[in-house]
């Protein structure tokens, strides 16, 4: 391919890419927004692009000595292939090709050099950073600065009309460069942008221009203005354009997300209020309400576990019948660990027996035959739970009562009829 072909190959290359481009612009107006989520990973942008651009090449760099002291412009033309890696970082490869002219005009410069011309095809991995990937004014970027900086191969060919013993004659040489460089984009639609920029190439040599310029390393810029297309589904946004700042606005002010705040507030709410009625104690005899039988009792009577005033034996003939009662076998209904309120009385003699002496009891839970022999164990030791509990409650030490379960052995009555899977239905008492 001759220069002049190449040249019509880069502008018939640019013109396609401006109509594609103008293409998914229409076609993305209208797709619903994207519902990408600010931590729902890459996978829900689009991040791979591709760019051509076209420029002007020259042997003149500021801030450096340069080989030749006239400005002359040859063409340059770029192919690129980047891949956006998150908001602010992507990898790009760069192909770049062209010419580089050089004059010195009144023959000032320190290398001798009257002109030279060195055509190049160049390849390079960089690193760009959008510098300017959050905007606090705007929702949507549209324009993004960015820096880049890279390493690659420059395979170039030297021409001098004022040389004529060059160092590599007339073949090809292949040596590492690094291309630094700056630039702006423009968004033109979320897929297609406008590029504009500025790189210079620095050569790991010293024979770009066709003489030796050593400490100087061989140099060149490349001046450009490029299309950028970006692939992928149109329902999904541009990482590059996204700005992560109103992205994150808008997911905190989310109407569903408020809704659902505010349905867990009301919810808590509700469990604070259900456990303020659970600890509400209207008569202040230090039983709640919930558990209250005897509502409304006096101010400073000594009640039970369910809150009933206990009435203490008076001495003498009452208090055999107090010994009478407490300790007295508790009895359960089938399959039940439920006291039955006719066992408060006995409990409640009991538990007034306990506090005084400040003796301990073992409380023996036991079952009838019916059922399996693990179930019954599991029910007798619930059933002297449910005695221990009662007690607890009414006042006495936790520590001065404890608790075993026997399941269906040792029955004081037939299991063979009612009356005396009745009786084994039970919970005795063992004083210390």
């Amino acid at each position: 391919m001759n220069y002049s072909t190449l040249k019509k190959t880069v502008a018939l290359s640019f013109a396609s890419l401006m109509v594609a481009g103008m293409v998914n612009a229409q076609t993305d107006s209208a797709k619903t927004t994207s519902t990408a989520k600010l931590f729902g990973g890459i996978g829900q942008y689009n991040t791979f692009s591709i760019g051509i651009s076209a420029g002007v090449t020259d042997g003149l760099v500021p801030f450096s000595i340069n080989t030749t002291n006239k400005f002359k412009a040859d063409l340059g033309y770029g192919l690129s292939l980047r891949q956006q890696l998150s908001h602010t970082f992507s990898l790009q490869l760069d192909y770049l090709g062209g010419k580089v002219h050089g004059i010195d005009k009144d023959g000032t410069t320190k290398f001798g050099i009257s002109e030279y011309k060195t055509s190049f095809n160049s390849g390079a991995l960089s690193a760009v950073f959008n510098i300017a990937s959050v905007s606090f004014l705007h929702r949507q970027n549209s324009v993004n600065f960015y820096t880049s900086a890279g390493l690659g191969l420059d395979f170039y060919k030297i021409k001098s009309n004022s040389i004529k013993d060059l160092p590599f004659g007339d073949k090809n040489v292949k040596e590492l460069f690094a291309p630094v460089g700056a630039g702006v984009k423009f968004k033109l639609s979320d897929a297609l942008a406008l590029n504009l920029g500025y790189t210079i190439s620095f050569v790991q040599g010293y024979n770009f221009a066709g003489v030796n310029t050593y400490p100087t390393f061989s140099h060149y810029s490349y001046t450009y203005g490029g299309l950028e297309y970006t692939f992928g589904s149109s329902s999904k946004k541009n990482l590059e354009w996204v700005n992560p700042v109103a992205q994150m606005y808008d997911e905190l002010y989310d109407a569903a997300l408020r809704q659902e705040v505010e349905a867990l507030k009301g919810r808590v709410t509700n469990v604070e209020t259900a456990v303020s009625d659970l600890k509400k104690d209207s008569d202040g005899d230090g039983v709640a309400d919930q558990f209250d039988k005897c509502p409304g009792t006096a101010a400073g009577s000594v009640v039970d576990g369910s809150g009933c005033v206990i009435v203490f034996p008076k001495p003498a003939v009452d208090s055999v019948v107090t010994k009478a009662t407490a300790y007295s076998n508790i009895q359960f209904e089938f399959d039940s660990s439920v006291l039955r309120t006719s066992s408060y009385p006995v409990l409640d003699a009991t538990s007034a027996d306990l506090r005084a002496s400040g003796k301990g009891v073992e409380v023996d839970g036991f079952a009838s035959s019916e059922g399996t022999a693990a179930h019954n164990l599991s029910l007798s030791k619930d059933r002297a739970n449910s005695v221990k509990t009662y007690l607890v409650n009414s006042g006495v030490a936790a520590k001065s009562v404890k608790v075993k379960g026997y399941g269906e052995t040792q029955p004081i009555a037939d299991n063979s009829t009612e009356e005396g899977r009745v009786l084994n239905r039970r919970v005795q008492f063992k004083q210390k």
